[in-house]
């Protein structure tokens, strides 16, 4: 126990004033649900094909047939999107068998949405990866936004930063619904990203600085976690109701002004203060937190002369320089970063790939997506209930797994399963969540405590490089709908695999020093392992088909090497 946490235990663990923290800042994650995921409708693909303007049709019109070549996409013949044929006699309306380009712009079907933002800007054909880019300019952002956080949250406070930056993405996305322009959508889609990212850390942190220590998990599962799966919910339930881009990202943005009440109830971290020597301050907010929870505080809660004692430590560690360069000083640390890194990507690229894919799934894109977030919802809480009971290697591997698999067997359903189909990638979904969600936890416990904040920040900036993929992966699901689930599958399966290399660490003491990481054992198998899963397309054989044996294969070595860490010491 710190002496700060000595000191405050007469506040008791959960009382009236750490519900009401627990609450209100996981609250403060509800709008990060739907900001994050918006894309999904604002950016989606209409059908579409050239406009003609010798024919007065909407889309759909018979005509179009003797003007438009027929194309094949996901197995289905459609009107070609992109193409239209050459008129040889304009007076007569009659056509050869030449192409040329869309000259005179597309139409686009309204059966779904009235606009978005690829009618609004034709982001389509030549300009087909504007779409996907878009997100990754959102990711980039939250990319930026990861570099900064930790920074000024240090330097102004984990209040004034959380309220900050919840102001930047509240009033920069009711100015991204005024966007004359792709260029100015993407940039200040950009600071949207900095700002969701921001202030979600910055309320992880503000709460996990005030809240005890037995609540903290609780609050990261429970509470922030399941808070963004609820703002998730909240994105289809806006989108099915309003069709047009600009006043849904309206309507998005409003409810960000709810907040400004929480100002005056949620408080600096008296930690933070301590650290800045702001004793009467701290003392105000524990005060004001004992009469909250119905307990008489000590006369004197924190002497002037632990502050001082405190600073001059910080003094002293300050001048124990660390830098990023101590993530590889040693063989252990080194590969517990390195194959860190791997997972945050791979774990990131899959979550994020399956969120935005909900628009190329089977059936509803409104019900596939509220769907989606109800899976999140799931795979928080099963994650909260395994990690409990079972190790941390084994709770990661397992979900890793789950989902891999499950996305590898959608290519043998067949198409008219779609219920299977859509049961499958939405339990995947469940099982990357989780993993997502525990990976904080387990990289905490991993890496030792002179480099743990570099060490997190490092594999929270490597998924941030993983979802800067992901929407490309979900934009091949325009065009073939099995590969995207082929794809994030087999690597899933792989990082779960590399997942049972990382040392063991629940309920054992944290490391403190460099020197005191755990070493991986048998990382030679690795490079084997990836040797040959990376081997599969040069089969004779079926590319998909190969995957299958592989992922049985995966889950086979997995439990034999869980066999072998039991045996050997």
């Amino acid at each position: 126990m710190t002496l700060y946490e000595e000191q405050t235990a007469f506040l008791g663990e959960w009382g009236p004033f750490q519900r009401l923290i627990f609450i209100l800042l996981s609250l403060s994650s509800v709008p990060n649900g739907y900001v994050g995921m918006a894309m999904v409708f604002l950016a989606d693909i209409p059908p579409h094909h050239c406009k003609l303007p010798h024919l007065n049709s909407s889309y759909g019109n018979l005509d179009l047939n003797l003007s438009i070549p027929p194309e094949e996409v996901k197995g289905e013949t459609i009107l070609s999107r992109c193409h239209r044929y050459k008129e040889v006699n304009v007076s007569n309306g009659r056509f050869g068998n030449e192409t040329e380009s869309c000259l005179d712009g597309w139409d686009f079907s309204k059966e779904r949405y009235d606009t978005t933002i690829v009618t609004e800007w034709n982001l389509v054909c030549d300009d087909a990866w504007k779409a996907p880019f878009t997100a990754t300019v959102f990711f980039l952002g939250v990319l930026t936004g990861s570099f900064i956080s930790g920074v000024i949250s240090d330097r102004y406070g984990r209040k004034l930063v959380l309220f900050a930056t919840m102001a930047v993405q509240t009033i920069f996305s009711l100015v991204q619904a005024a966007s004359n322009s792709w260029e100015m959508f993407c940039v200040l889609y950009f600071l949207v990203g900095m700002g969701e990212i921001t202030n979600y850390c910055s309320a992880f942190v503000l709460g996990c600085e005030i809240l005890s220590k037995s609540t903290r998990a609780s609050f990261a599962f429970i509470g922030l976690s399941l808070c963004y799966a609820i703002g998730y919910i909240f994105l289809p339930l806006f989108a099915y109701y309003i069709r047009t881009w600009r006043i849904l990202l309206i309507a998005l943005s409003i409810p960000g002004f709810l907040y400004i009440p929480m100002w005056w109830y949620i408080p600096e971290s008296p930690r933070w203060l301590l650290s800045q020597g702001r004793v009467e301050e701290a003392e105000a907010i524990i005060r004001a937190a004992a009469k909250m929870n119905g307990v008489t505080p000590p006369e004197v809660i924190f002497k002037q002369s632990d502050c001082d004692q405190l600073l001059a430590k910080d003094d002293q560690a300050s001048q124990v320089q660390y830098s990023w360069t101590d993530l590889f000083k040693t063989t252990n640390i080194r590969n517990i970063t390195i194959l860190s890194i791997i997972i945050w990507i791979v774990i990131s690229m899959t979550y994020y790939g399956l969120s935005l894919s909900t628009p190329n799934m089977d059936g509803d894109p409104y019900l596939n997506c509220l769907i989606a977030a109800g899976s999140e919802v799931v795979g928080y809480s099963l994650i909260w209930f395994i990690s409990r009971h079972t190790s941390r290697r084994i709770t990661l591997t397992s979900s890793l797994l789950l989902c891999g698999t499950l996305l590898l067997l959608i290519k043998f359903i067949p198409e008219d399963l779609k219920a299977l189909t859509l049961t499958l990638i939405m339990t995947g979904k469940s099982g990357v969540t989780g993993a997502f969600a525990f990976l904080y936890l387990y990289a905490t416990e991993l890496f030792p405590t002179v480099v743990r904040n570099m060490g997190l920040g490092t594999a929270c900036m490597a998924s941030r490089i993983g979802s800067l993929f992901s929407p490309y992966i979900a934009y091949i699901g325009t065009y073939n709908r099995i590969l995207p689930y082929i794809l994030m599958g087999g690597i899933t399966i792989a990082v779960g695999g590399l997942s049972l290399l990382l040392p063991e660490t629940k309920d054992q003491e944290l490391p403190e020093l460099i020197s005191q990481v755990k070493p991986l054992k048998w990382f030679i198998i690795a490079i084997t392992y990836f040797g040959l899963s990376l081997n599969t397309p040069n089969m004779n054989e079926d590319l998909y088909l190969s995957c299958l044996p592989f992922a049985v294969k995966e889950v086979v070595a997995s439990v034999g090497v869980w066999l072998v860490f039991k045996v050997v010491p």
